[in-house]
């Protein structure tokens, strides 16, 4: 960019920066949301609740499809794994 079109996008600095941090907190977010590691923890816990009888067999089921749709998702594309191979 040329020293004019800084010097006009100046004032903008600050929503450009708000964007990119945004940006940043939301791939992070993503990477964490389908790392099998994460999905493989969220799974024990959710057996160590249906065993101690804090849910029902009907949320457990519910619950455990959801995080397998998300596994495979997370396998399939290999988000998560921070190797770049995402949607």
């Amino acid at each position: 960019m040329g020293l004019i079109s800084e010097l006009a996008l100046l004032p903008f600095a600050p929503v450009r920066g708000s964007a990119w941090v945004v940006r940043q907190v939301l791939q992070e977010a993503e990477r964490l949301y389908y790392d099998p590691a994460t999905i493989r923890t969220e799974l024990a816990r959710l057996e160590e609740l249906l065993e101690a009888g804090e849910i029902t067999e009907e949320e457990f089921d519910r619950q455990e499809d959801a995080l397998l749709d998300r596994l495979e998702t997370a396998t399939r594309t290999g988000a998560g794994t921070g190797d770049g191979g995402r949607r």
